[in-house]
């Protein structure tokens, strides 16, 4: 790919795509790490020259074309932005696309919602044509969005004059692929969360090559249900059986190690604070909830960590936001911190777990993706990727 760094930026309009999605309450952020994320590229574009910084990003689900505004604006994110870069962000609510539509000159401006727009996510080649008029170099350096076709991630990198990865998104790209590549063994991989369904990609992935697969939250709830435990009421998800053993086999197969729950922890509902018990994981009581891995378990989790080469972790092992069933979830960040192996995270919860527990500095790496991480450690391609490496091949 072109990167933004060997582009010539002097007296130009770039236009960045960045992940600028952060959770809002009541109109606040919670978690401003995606804008601080964000920073580095908007400095460097500016310390190169650039004419002008437009950036783009999407916020939430709006419904799209059902007007702008509300919940779903970009306005706290420009204000929380500029605060960040030292200087006002002028949020551009509505643009045609075209030169007068863009930031002017020495400013750094943001896209209101891309979401509130169809052409978005239907990778209209007309709205992609829109963005890449507000431009003279489009960067990609939103990583979190790399596996989605949408017309600011793909259609643009096809439209735009020039079009480079930004230095975010190739950090990302490289660290996953130094680690992913050739993992030092053992691979110990931690793969927590609510559904088998949406990790399913990766847990096939990992089953065929992790020396240690070690599942939590409701998926191993799944897991443990696949085995015939008994799991009362807990999250589980019956039509991801047959897929959850599958996986099983595919590890004994090949004498690699699947640690489910010897041990629970379980509430009368996820969220309670009385009625907390530990038992046996095979026999949850029918009116009770798996809220948590017990301690013989998280023992086991640790020590496995503590000898690891590589450990790469996505998904809490528990309903950590309750204190009565975060112990597991600490045990992972605990013990990364504690151990030499390279380690990765990645993912909305298990960022917030990090920032939760304070552990963020014990990791090699925490990617800012998602969906995106969890598609480069299933091996498949990003859209996004594909279409810069496409525009390289096609110059070169």
């Amino acid at each position: 790919m072109l990167l933004m760094r060997d582009v010539d930026l002097r007296g130009r309009r770039v236009l960045i795509r960045e992940d600028l999605n952060v959770p809002l309450s009541g109109g606040r952020i919670r978690s401003d790490a995606r804008i601080r994320a964000a920073v580095p590229t908007v400095q460097e574009a500016l310390a190169g020259g650039a004419h002008s910084v437009t950036l783009m990003s999407h916020l939430g689900r709006p419904v799209a074309g059902g007007g702008a505004g509300g919940d779903f604006s970009l306005a706290p994110v420009a204000s929380a932005l500029g605060n960040a870069l030292g200087r006002p962000v002028r949020l551009i609510k509505t643009w045609r696309g075209g030169g007068g539509d863009a930031a002017g000159e020495g400013e750094v401006a943001l896209l209101e919602n891309l979401r509130f727009h169809p052409g978005e996510a239907a990778n209209d080649a007309g709205f992609a044509a829109g963005l890449a008029g507000l431009c003279d170099v489009f960067v990609m350096d939103a990583f979190a969005t790399a596996h989605r076709a949408h017309a600011s991630t793909v259609g643009i990198a096809r439209a735009a004059n020039v079009a480079c990865a930004g230095p975010l998104l190739a950090a990302e790209l490289r660290a996953l692929g130094d680690a992913m590549r050739a993992p030092k063994p053992p691979l110990v991989a931690v793969i927590g969360g609510a559904k088998v369904s949406t990790k399913l990609g990766v847990l096939n992935a990992l089953a065929g090559r992790a020396e240690v697969l070690i599942p939590g939250g409701g998926i191993a709830n799944t897991f443990l249900a696949a085995t015939g435990a008994a799991i009362g009421k807990s999250l589980a998800e019956d039509s991801m059986l047959d897929q959850a053993r599958t996986i099983i086999a595919r590890m004994s197969t090949r004498a690699a190690a699947i640690i489910l729950p010897t041990d629970v922890v379980t509430a009368p509902a996820a969220d309670s604070a009385a009625g907390i018990t530990v038992c046996d994981a095979a026999n949850v009581d029918s009116a009770s909830a798996i809220v948590d891995v017990g301690p013989g378990t998280r023992a086991r989790i640790a020590s496995t960590i503590g000898g690891a080469g590589t450990v790469v972790w996505s998904g809490p092992m528990g309903v950590f936001e309750n204190p009565a069933a975060a112990e597991g979830t600490r045990t992972v960040v605990d013990a990364v911190t504690n151990a030499s192996a390279t380690s990765i995270a990645g993912g909305g919860d298990t960022i917030a777990a990090l920032e939760k527990f304070g552990g963020a500095a014990g990791f090699s790496y925490i990617s800012t993706g998602g969906g995106a991480f969890l598609a480069f450690l299933a091996g498949q391609t990003l859209p996004a990727v594909a279409a810069l490496e496409e525009r390289a091949a096609a110059a070169a």
